[in-house]
């Protein structure tokens, strides 16, 4: 088992911080009359991420059988600090709280470290309440000194060209080749609008079949579409009238992010995955998008590691932080962990139906 690496949080709290604002702090749980404050909240907030958005709730709640548990801090009548979890109950690792399952972000935003210690102080008392052994704080950031930085995953993105007929020659020079010889040689072409959605999601669970990795249900992809009608794109590129690639994309302030791809195996032949990319990030300049998010690798990964940085992004680590109850060992629940090998290895042979139905239930076990 690949395990992680840990390292203590950089940053002290300063005591200052925890005096006056804390005898008139209280902790509340969102509730449906809470979810425009907590939408204001979020909205003003530069660390803020996509996940921390109530669609990214709504999504989750709404396809997964988990129990939302979304903490708001209140300093008089304003909102200075939210942290979203979800309950979990995993086969493999018992009860978790998890800010966020299925995303790359999430964790505490708050305006000072005196609320972010209040959000987990009054998270750790729920885990005991509710027998959790684990909190999973997904915060690219870590602002917990307590805890240790979990040293697994990078993130990768990059500021975007100032035009889109710019984007090709900002890419290196292998994966502008590729690209190039898609859009030229082969004539790959891309279609977008949710029309395409259930074919986007047909082209991801084969490709996570041929990966060995588990498929979420085609209903949170609808889901995800339905709760962010003008904040998502959905796109497939066609080789000779066949559709060989497709991409579920994410949007965010001035941020767009790639999130479920998927391949057929000519994918590879003519290039696909490096021109549904391209046609991405010129579609992104220009409708005015500035960074394009490459979403998060793990550090073992060497295939989506490389991938990335042919495309000139730089890894950088995220500092995601996990407190865990009674000195038990860190959970790993990565494709990387030796104890899932024997199913992993299985699981390309099987047949495409059941991998979707074992990879729907399974998912709810596996907060990925």
């Amino acid at each position: 088992m690949v395990s992680a690496v840990l390292r203590p949080a950089a940053r002290q709290i300063p005591t200052s911080l925890l005096s006056a604002a804390s005898e008139r702090r209280r902790i509340v749980a969102l509730t449906s009359q809470r979810r425009a404050d907590w939408a204001r909240f979020v909205g003003d907030q530069p660390e803020a991420t996509v996940f921390h958005t109530l669609a990214w709730h709504d999504a989750v709640a709404e396809s997964f059988p988990h129990e939302d548990i979304y903490l708001m801090a209140y300093e008089g009548d304003r909102v200075a600090g939210v942290l979203p979890m979800f309950l979990v109950n995993s086969m493999f690792t018992g009860r978790m709280l998890v800010s966020l399952p299925y995303a790359v972000g999430g964790g505490i935003v708050a305006e000072n470290a005196g609320t972010t210690e209040a959000l987990f102080e009054e998270a750790r008392r729920i885990a005991a309440r509710r027998r959790c052994g684990t909190i999973d704080l997904r915060s690219a950031r870590a602002s917990l000194p307590q805890l240790p930085v979990v040293e697994r995953y990078a993130g990768f993105e990059r500021e975007l060209p100032e035009s889109s007929e710019e984007v090709l020659a900002w890419l290196p020079r292998k994966a502008r080749a590729a690209a190039r010889n898609a859009r030229t040689k082969f004539g790959l072409a891309t279609l977008a609008g949710d029309e395409h959605l259930h074919e986007v999601w047909r082209l991801y669970s084969l490709s996570m079949r041929r990966l060995g990795s588990l498929a979420y249900s085609y209903a949170f992809f609808r889901a995800l579409a339905k709760h962010t009608p003008d904040a998502h794109w959905t796109s497939i590129v066609q080789w000779n009238g066949r559709t060989v690639a497709g991409l579920f994309t994410l949007l965010f302030r001035e941020r767009v992010m790639p999130y479920f791809v998927g391949t057929t195996n000519l994918a590879k032949r003519c290039s696909a995955a490096n021109f549904i990319y391209l046609a991405t990030m010129e579609r992104a300049v220009a409708e005015g998008y500035r960074v394009f998010d490459f979403g998060r690798s793990r550090r073992d990964n060497a295939g989506s590691f490389d991938f990335k940085r042919l495309h000139g992004f730089e890894p950088r680590p995220l500092e995601y932080q996990t407190w865990v109850a009674d000195d038990r060992p860190m959970p790993s629940l990565t494709p990387s962990n030796t104890r899932f090998a024997p199913a992993r290895k299985v699981f390309r042979h099987l047949p495409l139906p059941l991998t979707r139905f074992i990879g729907a239930r399974v998912a709810n076990h596996i907060p990925a």
